[in-house]
């Protein structure tokens, strides 16, 4: 009993930390959601070996329903390339579902050395005054861009993210209006977070370390209790996000991420 009290109360804490940053800095919850699940199941006592692949897949379980409920709302306001997103699902359907194998049969300092690094080029890119140009005036449609979305869902996977920390970047190099990348990216990330998520829970089932709760990797304690507190808590961080300007919110949010990517290389180098 004791044992679920804390993993509720970590949980909760998690979602409305989640919640406050993710309206403050407006960023997609995996981000913030990752390192701070990480961290709590950490002081819960949860083997280390398999606390980031937790951490991850129930991150990736909490995108599904904001994913649906964004991309739907962008797609109202015509900023979804629906036409891009059929010719990509296949091949983001594919990384997904790769990272999520490679996830679950590495230790887990070793996706806490992914998320380290990707942490550190979002942080600096945030952090930086770098110009964006694009390339084209659309996305290429040929055989030979097949890798980027399969990248885009390999690496989110690993990262317990929605892909839009790599996909908008992407998306306007190739010419989409930052609407459209915005808008296209959130639908990416329902083609992510639907294959991980389903992917942890069989990979992960039947392991005996497993916290209370567990289907597989992903704890549906965490699910339950993260995803309403951080659409809870959000307006919070968006009231505080019009009171601060958005130059300074960028540099705080490059600021955490790189604290965040130091936390996760830190441990991630430990024996």
């Amino acid at each position: 009993m004791f044992e679920l009290v804390m993993l509720c109360a970590a949980m909760l804490l998690t979602g409305i930390a989640a919640g406050v940053l993710a309206g403050l800095l407006g960023v997609g919850g995996g981000l913030i959601i990752v390192p701070m699940l990480d961290f709590a199941l950490d002081f819960m006592g949860v083997d280390p070996s398999i606390r980031m692949q937790i951490a991850v897949a129930t991150s990736l379980a909490t995108i599904i329903p904001t994913s649906i409920s964004t991309s739907r709302a962008h797609y109202q306001r015509n900023a979804v390339d629906v036409d891009l997103a059929k010719k990509w699902a296949p091949w983001i359907f594919i990384g997904a579902l790769a990272g999520t194998w490679v996830a679950s049969q590495v230790h887990s300092r070793v996706l806490s050395g992914i998320f380290a690094g990707m942490a550190f080029l979002v942080a600096l890119k945030l952090m930086l005054p770098l110009s964006e140009k694009s390339v084209s005036r659309s996305v290429p449609d040929r055989p030979a861009i097949v890798p980027v979305p399969t990248l885009i869902g390999f690496i989110s996977t690993l990262m317990g993210i929605g892909g839009g920390s790599l996909s908008v970047p992407i998306l306007t190099f190739f010419g989409e209006s930052i609407h459209r990348a915005v808008g296209t990216s959130a639908l990416f990330g329902l083609l992510i977070a639907v294959p991980g998520t389903l992917g942890f829970m069989i990979t992960g089932y039947g392991i005996p370390q497993l916290p209370f709760g567990s289907v597989g990797f992903v704890n549906l304690v965490g699910f339950v209790m993260i995803a309403p507190a951080t659409v809870l808590a959000a307006p919070l961080g968006v009231r505080l996000a019009h009171s601060m300007d958005k130059r300074h919110l960028t540099l705080i949010f490059g600021v955490f991420l790189l604290i965040v990517s130091v936390r996760m290389l830190t441990r991630s180098l430990q024996g």
